[in-house]
């Protein structure tokens, strides 16, 4: 069976998250077969297997670095917020559901059998297993019924390395107050403890290490650096969002709805030299882009109302109206057209008007698209007519049903697959003039198909865009893994951790 490891954190945003794909990336380079695993995750960012379920993105970015295959067993819950006190609840990859969170709360522990027999199936199939936790194991709260972090950790019998970020500051105390908060028995699993995100001279910092050391009664067992690595991260705590907003030759802004979804979709284009990838949340933060980007949101309706309300449609129907291009995915797609309907309350019920600059309906229905898909885009017109032919692949997750009316042409055809074997072919997307749209999320990650974007771009500003070439976007990522696990194995003392990964939960490990 697997030996397992776990990785918690003081808080959100430790890096929990980025230490798990980093010790993946380093098992794999050391010869093992290695998986991630978390048991509950919340996100918005979400993925779709080759079977066609549903799984949370961070564990994928993790099997990336483990160089497997994901599966939803490496994430057996996702919870999808669809409000500030309600998630639709996914279990193996499907659906189960809405719930409030005092409902979902008082519900958790029915899924323990679910959670444990994808746990049990990762196990017989790999020799280590790195878990993940989900905010902190001290939520006094919560921890009753937890299922996610010390919980998880006696149920799969995991010693813990528990993460602390000094960037924020004040992580002895984050440290010390955790271990503080902790039961014995679950103290006792704590093997490790890790400082992240540290910036200066190391020495500094070692006086307070062995004070630390010595008030835990546990071993530090590395300084990660602050590490500038183009990895994926948690949607809800992204620093992209927050990130410059300087415009480079070719500029192109990311509305940021509420509800923003799967944003991992543009990341192709911060990987370009001399384009600027904007997260905007304003008018004023708008400025005046080459292209904006409509994002997939998990409530359509409530977004559009936001944006709305904030000024944001008026600007880009401006926007659009002076040639500018605006391309919609999945909930960005829908709010292009002309009518949005909710007879099922799937979303937030009833009816309302679209943006208009795309002639098309969208009614949401009650059974959810989840697929891969792969195909071509058709000789299409308007200014991104450079993606005519060019093939793409990527997958649909959405509820809503769109039908186009007359003067909308699609923009792509796709077929479905699963388990390596191809459905029949279908027409996706739609374009009018200089408004494009689409349901397939990952459109953008083939070199092509970035590259054909901004050589378009290029050329309605007329600038000459041949120095602004396109990245191999999954042999970027496998740099950047690499990269990471280097990192990790200058600062983290990883023959502790092997040993600590050998002993498990039985006893403790030292120097």
């Amino acid at each position: 069976m697997a030996k397992t490891i776990m990785i918690q954190g003081t808080m959100s945003n430790a890096g929990k998250s980025l230490l798990a794909a980093g010790l993946c990336r380093i098992f794999k380079q050391d010869g093992y077969r290695v998986a991630p695993f978390k048991s509950q995750n919340m996100a918005l960012n979400s993925f779709i297997t080759e079977e066609g379920l549903e799984m949370g993105r961070a564990q994928v970015m993790q099997a990336e670095a483990a160089g497997i295959k994901p599966s939803v067993y490496m994430n057996p819950i996702l919870l999808k917020p669809t409000n500030d006190t309600g998630s639709q609840v996914i279990v193996n990859g499907e659906v189960l559901g809405n719930m409030s969170a005092r409902d979902y709360f008082a519900y958790k522990k029915k899924l323990v059998p679910a959670v444990m027999e994808a746990f049990r199936k990762l196990e017989e199939e790999y020799d280590i297993i790195v878990i993940e936790g989900a905010g902190s194991p001290a939520e006094i709260n919560l921890k009753q019924d937890d299922i996610v972090n010390m919980g998880m950790a006696k149920m799969a019998k995991a010693p813990v390395l528990l993460v602390g970020d000094i960037d924020r500051g004040g992580v002895f105390a984050q440290l010390i107050g955790t271990v503080m908060l902790l039961e014995e028995d679950e103290k006792a699993m704590v093997k490790g403890l890790i400082i992240n995100k540290f910036r200066g001279d190391k020495t500094i910092l070692d006086p307070g290490i062995v004070m630390l050391e010595e008030k835990a009664g546990i071993p530090v067992v590395g300084v990660a650096p602050y590490m500038q690595l183009e990895v994926e991260d948690e949607d809800s705590l992204t620093e992209r969002f927050h990130g410059s907003q300087e415009v480079g030759v070719i500029d192109i802004a990311v509305i940021r709805v509420p509800r923003i979804s799967n944003f991992t979709d543009f990341n192709p284009f911060e990987s370009m030299e001399g384009v600027s990838l904007r997260y905007v949340h304003n008018v004023a933060e708008l400025k005046n882009p080459d292209m904006i980007l409509l994002p997939g949101t998990k409530n359509t309706m409530e977004d559009l109302l936001w944006m709305r309300q904030n000024g944001l449609e008026a600007a880009i129907l401006k926007a659009a109206a002076a040639g500018k291009i605006i391309f919609g995915v999945c909930g960005g797609y829908q709010m292009l057209g002309e009518k949005l309907s909710d007879p099922l309350g799937t979303e937030a019920g009833g009816e309302i008007k679209g943006m208009g600059l795309l002639p098309m309906e969208t009614v949401f229905a009650g059974n959810k698209t989840r697929t891969r898909v792969k195909g071509t885009f058709s000789e299409i017109g308007g200014p991104l007519s450079s993606l005519g032919g060019v093939e793409l692949e990527g997958y649909e997750i959405h509820m809503g049903v769109s039908t186009l009316k007359e003067g909308c042409r699609t923009m792509t055809e796709i077929a479905d697959y699963a388990n390596g074997s191809e459905g029949q072919v279908k027409e996706d997307g739609a374009y009018c003039q200089n408004v494009y749209g689409t349901y397939v999320h990952g459109i953008f990650d083939k070199e092509q198909v970035a590259k054909a974007v901004v050589t378009d771009l290029g050329r309605m500003k007329g600038i000459d865009v041949s120095e602004i070439t396109g990245v191999d976007f999954q042999a970027f990522k496998e740099q950047q893994y690499n990269l990471l696990a280097a990192g990790l194995r200058e600062h983290l003392n990883m023959k502790q951790i092997y040993e600590i990964l050998e002993a498990g939960i039985g006893k403790d490990v030292s120097e």
